[in-house]
């Protein structure tokens, strides 16, 4: 186990009664607000009506960014970051999923920032300060509610860029799990899987020692892969997604990051792919991480790999050797994938490898040449993953 040191300031308010919590919240850091969501579906939900009547209960103002796309883009952030200095507001509130949060966190931070937005996803800038933000969660999948990471597209290039940052800390978040109860399947599917990715692109690492931390991992994974078929078949059973909803928080609140080094391969490879062809962040997913699973399988990966494989689905003794293990271990867990009606290859999703030189070299150009921690690749190692992919 490596040195670390660990904070997650984000307080978390979460139940069926979690928003009776935010006029306190809006008292607490004022009262003008930036309101920012995506489409309509808050709207359909009564999500909405409810987050504005408890605004209204505190006599707020609110100034509202509406229409944030999935794979969120830049040029809304410009926007809310023009609000929020002409009106001077004092607490934005995001209300949606990952990409309505995501899209928040680049205005706060853009807000108090000199220069364009867009130095701070290049590298290029740094912020110490940041408008307090609040999240009022719909769509359990990404983990922005709880952690330090946003990803923005900028529009004229396709260029998908992330950015870890204290800054990106919500101050607050709601969740109610009965706000997830209206997802489509397609869209709790695609959630289920980015939770798991979170979770295993920490747990493949080449950090010896990490039991604890290894631990949690594979427990969380269990409790989701668990209660995934329940809120796939009864999408109101509240207790299933109760524990979905926690657990994608808990993915990516940099808990599991502790005294370890993760991959993060996967999810370069993929932005690239929903940077691309606009596809759902969950579905590139589940298509590029067994597609690294089996490169890295022959390549230094199949110790950790099979013991994914035994401690996550229950690869039993049949599976004598390492090698036997993962591999079966990589088949469910594409098993487990398509059982959510998710595709896990390339073609299925009309993707050919016409871009895929492109594609990795964008991807590892990004990272300064190496991409990921647990088998480090280069441009030609990433297109053969994308190939494996096809």
């Amino acid at each position: 186990m490596i040195d670390f040191s660990f904070q997650n300031p984000t307080r978390i308010h979460f139940g069926r009664n979690a928003l009776e919590q935010l006029p306190k919240e809006v008292e607490r850091y004022g009262k003008r607000v930036l309101l920012v969501y995506g489409g309509g579906s808050i709207k359909r939900t009564g999500v909405y009506d409810a987050v504005m009547q408890k605004l209204g209960n505190v006599n707020a103002q609110v100034w509202e960014l509406a229409g944030v796309q999935p794979n969120p883009r830049l040029s809304p952030v410009r926007e809310g970051i023009e609000v929020c200095r002409r009106e001077q507001i004092q607490l934005v509130l995001a209300v949606g999923g990952g990409s309505a949060i995501d899209t928040a966190k680049a205005i706060v931070n853009g807000a108090c920032y000199e220069g364009d937005v867009w130095e701070l996803y290049e590298g290029k800038g740094t912020n110490e300060t940041a408008l307090p933000l609040g999240v009022v969660l719909t769509i359990p999948a990404a983990g922005s509610e709880m952690s330090r990471s946003s990803v923005i597209t900028r529009e004229e290039d396709l260029c998908k860029r992330g950015r870890n940052a204290f800054t990106n800390f919500p101050t607050f978040s709601i969740l109610n799990p009965e706000y997830s109860f209206t997802l489509p399947p397609y869209q709790t599917a695609c959630g289920i899987v980015d939770i798991m990715a979170h979770m295993m692109e920490r747990y493949f690492t080449m950090v010896e020692n990490v039991e604890l931390t290894d631990r949690l991992i594979e427990g969380a994974l269990v409790t989701v892969i668990n209660n995934a078929p329940i809120v796939m078949a009864k999408p109101d059973d509240y207790d299933a997604r109760a524990e979905i909803t926690w657990a994608g928080a808990l993915a990516h609140n940099t808990l599991l990051d502790t005294g370890r080094v993760g991959d993060w391969a996967s999810h370069k490879l993929e932005h690239e792919l929903s940077a691309l062809y606009d596809i759902a962040h969950g579905a590139g997913l589940a298509v590029m991480f067994p597609a690294w699973m089996k490169y890295v399988l022959p390549r230094g990966g199949a110790r950790k790999l099979a013991q994914f494989a035994r401690r996550v689905f229950a690869v039993g003794e049949a599976f004598a050797t390492d090698e036997e293990a993962a591999n079966e271990g990589i088949l469910r867990l594409e098993a487990f994938y398509r059982s959510l009606g998710l595709p896990t290859t390339l073609g299925e999703m009309g993707i050919d490898g016409s871009r895929i030189p492109e594609m990795a070299a964008r991807a590892v150009a990004m990272m300064g040449g190496r991409l990921g921690g647990f088998v480090p690749l280069d441009a030609p190692m990433a297109e053969e993953v994308y190939r494996l992919a096809l």
